[in-house]
């Protein structure tokens, strides 16, 4: 398969990215041919410092860039030769078959949207975001595509979170939540109410309403909302991840005894780093578009891109595209049917 990476969005350069390129093409012989898309002299000069002479590459030349600090929809009218919309394009043009983007998310998603269309059946794409929990991980979406949501948008987001908690994540009947505010069926909002019944009524494992706590207890592992919520989740959580570790390394530190104790309990806390390692995944899949999409974060190093690319690769060998459409028009039939006025049974 072919791969096209952006590699002028990221913050901390195009050698960084190709850096993780070259580790991409180094694990995968899936991967026939790669497209670097950005400034081809600052691309050479990277390839040449990270020694990578791979023959799979070709340089897609754009002059521009969007930056973080651009308004997506207004940035792609101003900059039409940016790297994110020139690798849109190879996608489109069927010249490749999956995208990593490190760069400015609002803009993949507006780019990708736009250019690639949604697949049938979904109205709104979502970010797909796993999220390890103590023993198992979840998948999180909307994490940020759309802040604005209807109920059907919340179920076919159910549906697109289960097609990937099952293929990729390898579990075979995921539970999917509803994230609120309580658990009993009538509380939430208006939005989470209706889209409540949508998703009870679909070939889902449907457990309900869950909670914040609930997260990281197993006892979900798709959890649907909308992109202003699952954003908020999302930040909340890393944050909150990272600045546990550098408090619980304070805190060993403190003094002899501690500094010991920690010596003895460093296998686990590696262990710990690993799960909680956010470049294990790489990036978040923009799912319902009619493409393979992967938003890896701005800040991503080489093993982030590594695993962003490898996930992408993933993605698109287990057709995962194919069987949201299979299963979104069966939950839309489904939904057809319940709503038609049932037969009245005769007696015998």
């Amino acid at each position: 398969m072919r791969v096209v990476v952006d590699v002028m969005g990221g913050d901390h350069g195009c050698e960084v990215i190709i850096a993780g390129v070259k580790r991409a093409l180094q694990a995968n012989a899936h991967i026939r041919g790669l497209f670097l898309v950005g400034n081809q002299d600052e691309i050479k000069a990277a390839l040449t410092r990270v020694n990578c002479a791979d023959g799979r590459i070709e340089i897609v030349h754009s002059t521009e860039v969007l930056s973080m600090a651009d308004k997506p929809i207004v940035g792609l009218r101003k900059k039409k030769d940016c790297s994110i919309a020139r690798a849109v394009d190879l996608i489109k043009e069927g010249r490749a078959e999956a995208l990593v983007s490190p760069g400015n998310t609002g803009g993949v998603v507006a780019s990708a949207t736009i250019k690639l269309r949604p697949l049938p059946g979904i109205e709104r794409p979502a970010i797909a975001t796993v999220i390890p929990a103590r023993e198992n991980e979840f998948v999180l979406l909307d994490a940020g595509a759309n802040v604005e949501c209807r109920p059907i948008h919340l179920l076919q987001y159910a549906i697109m979170g289960s097609v990937y908690s099952r293929e990729i994540l390898g579990y075979p009947k995921p539970r999917v939540g509803l994230l609120s505010v309580g658990t009993e069926d009538t509380k939430g909002n208006d939005l989470t109410r209706e889209a409540f019944k949508l998703c009870r009524q679909a070939d889902l494992n449907f457990i309900g309403n869950v909670e914040g706590h609930d997260l990281f207890e197993n006892r979900v592992d798709v959890v649907v909302c909308d992109g202003f919520v699952g954003n908020v989740v999302l930040k909340t959580c890393e944050s909150l991840a990272m600045s546990l570790i550098a408090w619980l390394k304070l805190e060993l530190t403190h003094n002899l005894v501690r500094k010991l104790g920690a010596v003895m309990a460093q296998g686990a806390f590696r262990t710990l780093k690993r799960r909680l390692d956010p470049d294990n995944h790489g990036g978040a899949p923009l799912l319902g578009v009619n493409g393979n999409v992967m938003i890896a974060h701005g800040s991503a190093r080489a093993g982030a891109i590594m695993n962003a690319i490898r996930m992408a690769v993933e993605v698109t060998q287990h057709n995962i595209n194919q069987l949201i459409v299979k299963e979104v028009a069966a939950a839309k039939a489904r939904l057809t049917v319940d709503k038609l006025p049932q037969p009245e049974s005769s007696l015998a």
